[in-house]
């Protein structure tokens, strides 16, 4: 019952903070906090599960409860965890308690309402990363969608309604395109299953029992819905050409909803990616091997040559998000084993290093009331700490060893360049790996430009150091993508071992 307890806690906590006075909500946030992060690391450590919680493995805190029928399906109650949903379940805790202290400074108006829906959005996503019965899982889904619609429009920039609807249509829509493209698998599959629950799914699929539905074959069906599934993830990832909602929700969006927005909310996009297409329909995934290898490469490059022409440092940020997630589509079409494990393990590194970038942008921005670049110079004098935690924030996006990101790249070159599935993998890897170039440049660009040379912001106030419970969690969170960075197998060796049978299907070569 640890993932009752997870999501129980965080919606209590929400119930409660939503109510309380505003001076008290932070605090009250925190502490809500703290339980649902303590167990997560609880579950962790005394973590047993086995295989994949969709192919037969043995999952940890199980829970299996029928709820209701409609018509021939069942509807359970199913909650499971693997190595896969593991790491990202304290991925959502620990962000989460970081992104509200982090909101303590910026944070002045409506703060109940703020930290309630944090805490809401918090049990949303470890929902999201837990289901395992599709009805349940899409109710999570979904109800993502509700904190993060409101903390955009409320608490965001001055073009916040405009983001914050945009965010709500764009995810909204590849929902329901995503909807319609499993529930074609499942009444293709007909007698086969009599749940729509994820993993008889995709027992049933990589059986080979999906037959027609109407006028359309088995094979029609199953690419159909497999490209209509990866059209509705997609635009969560998101990946190029659907990406455009993200710089604006990310330049929008108050900081603290920036670091869940690219920390978690992103991840769901890759994960169900992972879930449904990779797994489900492993045939499929290979026949378009290619078209989504030329959509991983150029979410790399051109999201790395959009952030290069930005002269906003969160803007920066949030186009690198676009290119950071290219490397797992690559990883993950790759079909091997440092491949798949390496784009799940970079979804980890991905979520601390963005977080830690957004809530350093977040921390100046805090002191200059200015995030262009071309405004800001000598930062590193007036906030030495600050600029310490965005150097360090910024090696690790460029792939600097000993830090997370340059485990995660390396293992998705690693499996990419070795993929039997992907036809001239090298050729994509090559390419995908010229993007560390890019990165490179912008960062070390930003960098320059704004936190060292003369200092020549004017401001009718003085630029002191950032308080304690700024830097706290800057802090953390460097400490957590360095030993990520050093010990790898912190995840890495139970995403492995969820990701092996994923790759056990006869593509007609040896993986």
């Amino acid at each position: 019952m640890f993932v009752e307890a997870l999501i129980a806690l965080c919606l209590i906590g929400a119930a409660v903070v939503f109510v309380a006075p505003d001076r008290y909500a932070g605090k009250l946030a925190l502490g809500f906090s703290v339980p649902p992060l303590v167990i997560s690391l609880y579950m962790y450590a005394a973590f047993d599960g086995s295989g994949n919680a969709l192919l037969g493995g043995d999952l940890a805190y199980e829970t299996f409860v029928e709820w209701i029928q409609l018509g021939p399906y069942a509807v359970n109650y199913h909650m499971g965890v693997d190595g896969i949903s593991m790491p990202l379940i304290v991925l959502s805790t620990v962000l989460t308690t970081l992104a509200i202290v982090s909101a303590w400074t910026p944070i002045e108006t409506r703060q109940s309402q703020f930290y309630g829906l944090m805490l809401f959005l918090e049990a949303s996503l470890i929902g999201v990363f837990t289901a395992l019965d599709f009805i349940l899982w899409f109710v999570f889904w979904e109800a993502v969608l509700i904190p993060m619609y409101f903390l955009i429009g409320v608490w965001g920039g001055p073009r916040r309604k405009y983001a914050a609807i945009k965010f709500f249509i764009y995810t909204n829509i590849a929902s329901l395109v995503m909807f319609i493209g499993y529930f074609a698998l499942v009444f293709g599959l007909g007698d086969a299953v009599d749940s729509a629950g994820m993993p008889e799914v995709a027992q049933a699929l990589r059986d080979g029992q999906l037959g027609a539905l109407g006028p359309i074959g088995p094979e029609a069906l199953a690419l159909a819905a497999f490209i209509a599934m990866f059209v509705g993830f997609a635009v969560k990832v998101p990946v190029v050409p659907v990406h455009t909602w993200l710089p604006d929700a990310h330049v929008e969006a108050p900081t603290p909803a920036s670091v869940m927005l690219a920390g978690v909310l992103l991840k769901m996009g890759t994960y169900a990616l992972l879930r449904f297409n990779f797994t489900m329909l492993p045939e499929q995934a290979a026949l378009l091997a290619v078209p989504i290898a030329v959509i991983a490469v150029l979410s790399i490059i051109y999201g790395a040559m959009l952030a290069l022409a930005q002269s906003d440092l969160k803007r920066i940020v949030a186009y690198s998000s676009v290119s950071s997630m290219g490397y797992v589509i690559l990883g993950l079409i790759a079909y091997t084993i440092y491949g798949v494990g390496g784009a799940t393990f970079q979804m980890i590194a991905h979520g601390l290093i963005s977080g830690l970038l957004f809530m350093t942008v977040g921390v100046m921005y805090n002191a200059t009331h200015t995030r262009m670049i071309g405004d800001m110079a000598g930062m590193a004098e007036k906030m030495p700490v600050t600029a310490g935690v965005f150097v360090a924030g910024a090696f690790a996006y460029m792939g600097l060893p000993l830090m997370a990101g340059f485990a995660a790249e390396l293992f998705i070159f690693l499996g990419a360049f070795d993929s039997t599935v992907l036809p001239a993998a090298p050729l994509f890897t090559a390419i995908a790996m010229f993007g560390i170039v890019i990165v490179a440049g912008y960062l070390l660009w930003a960098m320059q430009r704004s936190l060292f040379g003369p200092y020549r912001l004017e401001t009718d106030y003085e630029i002191t150091r950032a308080p304690v419970h700024d830097v706290v969690p800057l802090v953390v969170l460097v400490v957590l993508i360095i030993a990520l960075g050093t010990a790898p197998d912190i995840f890495f060796e139970m995403i492995r071992d969820a990701t092996a049978p994923v790759l056990d299907f006869d593509f007609g070569g040896d993986l």
